[in-house]
């Protein structure tokens, strides 16, 4: 498995990432956010979402658990979730989640939560975790994202 280690200095390298992964994004990915809390997962979820065009306040899904971005106001439909309050990977498919993700963009919070979505050809991993020049970003992507990573320096 390809994996890379980015360091994100601070907010403008995070939003920075996010402007990188949102360029790439297809209907259908899935970029899935782990870490402990506090690290910025909730930080990128939005810098990408920003990057896709909505220029509103993106509300952390944390209580809603999914919330839904359709264009015109983002470039593409996006589900933006935090599956951090379900207690079995089954609750997922109860809130109807692959009915949302029809035709859109994941974009999953805590995604070992509802199962985990590594094994999809179309995910995109990042684990985030806190270091000593503020965050790492931990990025394995799965064979669809192979010719799309243009954002990670070389």
């Amino acid at each position: 498995m390809i994996r890379h280690s980015l360091t994100l200095k601070d907010e403008a390298a995070t939003r920075a990432l996010g402007a990188g992964i949102a360029a790439a994004l297809r209907p259908g990915d899935v970029v899935a956010l782990s870490g402990g809390l506090g690290v910025g997962k909730t930080t990128l979820a939005r810098a990408i979402i920003a990057a896709l065009g909505y220029a509103g306040e993106v509300p952390s899904p944390s209580f809603a658990i999914i919330e839904v971005y359709d264009p015109p106001a983002v470039r593409l439909p996006l589900v933006h979730a935090d599956f951090y309050r379900l207690a079995h990977p089954a609750e997922a498919e109860e809130l109807g989640l692959d009915d949302y993700r029809d035709g859109a963009v994941l974009i999953a919070e805590w995604p070992e939560q509802a199962g985990g979505f590594a094994q999809e050809a179309a995910c995109l991993s990042i684990l985030l975790e806190t270091a000593d020049e503020g965050r790492r970003a931990i990025v394995e992507p799965g064979v669809d994202w192979l010719g799309r990573m243009v954002w990670i320096p070389r």
